[in-house]
């Protein structure tokens, strides 16, 4: 609990290094911050082209929605997927980055890796706001449903938040680290049902059938990967216009609790040894 309190203590600090990091990142640019949205509009151009028209990937239309758009259906999983990726990939580089900053003055570590997570999710934030006014220009309804975007974005930064912490603590022992989650991030994509329906993966399980004699399918495993819960409610939400599952919602909180607390955990534990160890 005295942990939880040093970090709340510390809520100026973890502000002020979040707004160096905004401020920080795109200085001395003409374009400043619509870099990132340029950044991700650029992916999306090259995954439509890519798998809507040479590969012929083709998701159903919005229900009730009627879209019919590939590239907003890719947005509203790709800007989710580009805040986790970066969330994580920074916020564990964050404690060797600094690592004069803690050799010389003492403060909550904590702070850093939480000030990635507070900029890249502003950025999210304002890239999230560019895809709704999008989305509406194409007749899609999506204001009834901005309160359960906002929680789902919620749940997925304290998702992102928990790796965070556990990865950046296990980048100072091991900075093969950082490398091998570049690896990681790149199934890990192939592996979550952004640039492809999951129902792709559900006709295949169906043709393969159980596995090893059991009742166990490959959608099964599949819906293992705690990102697909994620991306199901952000599409749902914003390309379907409709309820989510709600079990989904379920899924993504436990998923949230339990990466928050291990990395909590992980980190406290690790605290007072990083600046020697750096």
């Amino acid at each position: 609990m005295s942990f939880l309190k040093e970090v709340f203590s510390s809520r100026e600090l973890l502000a002020n290094l979040a707004l160096r990091e905004i401020r920080g990142k795109y200085k001395r640019t003409v374009l400043g911050q619509l870099w990132s949205l340029a950044n991700s509009l650029a992916l999306m151009a090259i995954y439509t082209v890519v798998f809507s028209f040479i590969l012929r990937v083709q998701p159903s239309p919005g229900d009730p929605s009627g879209l019919d758009v590939f590239a907003l259906w890719l947005l509203a999983s790709l800007l989710p997927w580009l805040f986790f990726s970066n969330a994580v990939t920074m916020g564990m580089g964050s404690l060797v980055e600094n690592a004069n900053l803690i050799q010389k003055v003492y403060f909550p570590r904590i702070v850093l890796p939480l000030s990635v997570i507070v900029s890249v999710g502003y950025t999210w934030m304002n890239e999230m706001a560019v895809l709704i006014v999008a989305l509406t220009q194409f007749g899609a309804v999506v204001w009834p449903w901005i309160p359960l975007v906002l929680l789902t974005m919620i749940l997925l930064a304290l998702f992102a938040a928990g790796i965070a912490l556990m990865l950046s603590v296990a980048n100072v022992y091991f900075r093969d680290t950082q490398y091998l989650m570049g690896l990681v991030m790149q199934f890990w994509l192939y592996l979550t049902p952004i640039i492809y329906p999951v129902s792709y993966v559900k006709n295949l399980s169906d043709s393969i059938g159980p596995l090893w004699g059991t009742s166990i399918e490959v959608v099964d495993l599949y819906k293992l990967n705690p990102l697909e819960p994620f991306v199901a409610i952000f599409r749902t939400l914003l390309y379907d216009n409709t309820m989510p599952n709600g079990m989904d919602f379920v899924v993504c909180a436990v998923w949230a609790m339990l990466a928050l607390v291990l990395g909590l955990w992980v980190f406290q534990r690790s605290e007072k040894r990083l600046a020697e160890l750096l």
